[in-house]
């Protein structure tokens, strides 16, 4: 026997399994990404050489450096997949080298890899107080310099990778440096960088 009502309990089981479903699959996503929950990498400067730092009139500055970096995945599931990387050196918040391209980097699980990018050759202009303050600072020994990464990461869980995130690393260090030396510098403590993701 056909009943009038017979629609409406269809409709009515029809979006209470959706309701069901939807519910389901939003704990599921949940546990997963607490789970897999990829957290952000580690970065520290751990050694600096200068090759050449000159600053001429007007005020441009031409300089050749390098920069040994230790980044460290502290993730036990997620692989992180290290794309369109590029680093420069900013000195009072101006950049005082042309970004350097660098390759790109797959850092497996709870590993630690060493970056050591040579970044500089070219003249960059500068405004007088980065180029007096920084021939200051050499006649003092001590200048404080920026390291900064920037490009886009993905993680990889598995078989699952998201998609692509900026990333913008960024190391504050004081360096002993002296106007005329050449080579490896000492850094003054080892610095932990900021990461922004």
């Amino acid at each position: 026997m056909i009943t009038r009502y017979a629609p409406t309990d269809l409709r009515r089981f029809c979006c209470t399994f959706i309701v069901i479903f939807l519910l389901l699959a939003g704990v599921t996503t949940l546990i997963v990404w607490l789970i897999y929950r990829p957290h952000r990498p580690h970065f520290t400067v751990v050694g600096a050489a200068v090759y050449d730092l000159n600053t001429t009139s007007p005020p441009v500055i031409s300089t050749t450096m390098q920069f040994t970096v230790v980044t460290r995945n502290p993730n036990k599931r997620v692989s992180i997949y290290y794309d369109h990387l590029s680093a420069y050196v900013s000195y009072r918040n101006q950049q005082i080298t042309p970004p350097a391209v660098l390759p790109p980097l797959f850092h497996e699980r709870k590993t630690t890899v060493a970056l050591s990018p040579i970044i500089g050759g070219a003249m960059v202009p500068v405004s007088l107080e980065v180029a007096n303050g920084l021939v200051m600072d050499e006649a003092y020994g001590v200048v404080g310099l920026r390291l900064v990464l920037t490009g886009r990461l993905r993680w990889k869980a598995g078989a699952i990778r998201t998609g692509h995130y900026g990333v913008y690393v960024k190391c504050d260090m004081l360096v002993g440096l002296k106007k005329g030396f050449v080579g490896e510098v000492p850094l003054l403590g080892s610095p932990e960088c900021s990461v922004d993701i």
